[in-house]
């Protein structure tokens, strides 16, 4: 496998994170991968947003958990862009995809939409709870997962396996050589986040990492002096 850019919430360094404006530029940029995160807005749509409330990233405030997906197209993701739902992603580019379940209760969704489209080769659903990839799994059977970790200790390694998935993604600032040694003799495959600088790029490269998170364009076009 070549080594792996994964654009984070699209292309967040330059664009309205998780906004379709975000994912089609990472695809333009050559991004091999584009991730993104899901909750569930009160009527049941699988929403991509990061956070569980909208305050940060848009105009509005409060939960997301609170508003039906219509009273969420109201608010401005950023330059003008509204919030979108799973399917218009999956529509809106053609990449491989990420997709981050930040609860449970959206595993269910997620799991009837891929099942619906037929999207299990197309995407790989990650998570940092571990009873959500464990979730996606007995629903989906057959789907690839990544369990995603910022603190954490050489059991990452154990909790993967236990919920059957093929890959770590891991905060790049923990990670130690002995970790990443340890994952690729579980035949676990390791991407570092967030990788923003070219220090954190030859960082990645000299752990011997399968790819990284960036929010930069820049790093994807940096990574063929890096190899």
């Amino acid at each position: 496998m070549s080594f792996l850019t994964i654009g984070h919430r699209g292309m967040m360094g330059v664009e309205p994170e998780n906004t379709l404006r975000s994912f089609v530029r990472a695809e333009h940029e050559g991004l091999d991968v584009i991730e993104l995160d899901l909750h569930l807005s009160k009527d049941g749509s699988l929403v991509v947003m990061h956070d569980a409330d909208v305050d940060r990233t848009t105009d509005g405030a409060g939960p997301i958990s609170e508003r039906t997906l219509a009273e969420l197209r109201e608010l401005d993701a950023g330059r003008g862009e509204r919030i979108p739902v799973f399917e218009e992603v999956v529509e809106a580019v053609k990449a491989p995809l990420q997709a981050e379940i930040k609860d449970v209760a959206a595993a269910q969704a997620l799991a009837e939409v891929m099942r619906a489209r037929d999207l299990t080769g197309r995407v790989e659903v990650i998570s940092f709870h571990d009873e959500a990839l464990a979730a996606i799994r007995t629903l989906l059977p057959g789907v690839r997962t990544a369990l995603v970790a910022s603190r954490y200790g050489a059991d990452v390694v154990d909790r993967a396996q236990a919920v059957g998935a093929t890959m770590l993604s891991l905060n790049i600032r923990r990670l130690t050589l002995e970790l990443v040694e340890r994952a690729h003799a579980a035949h676990l495959k390791v991407l570092g986040w967030t990788v923003n600088t070219h220090d954190q790029l030859r960082l990645a490269r000299g752990l011997g990492l399968d790819g990284v998170v960036t929010d930069l364009p820049e790093i994807r076009r940096a990574v063929r002096f890096t190899a």
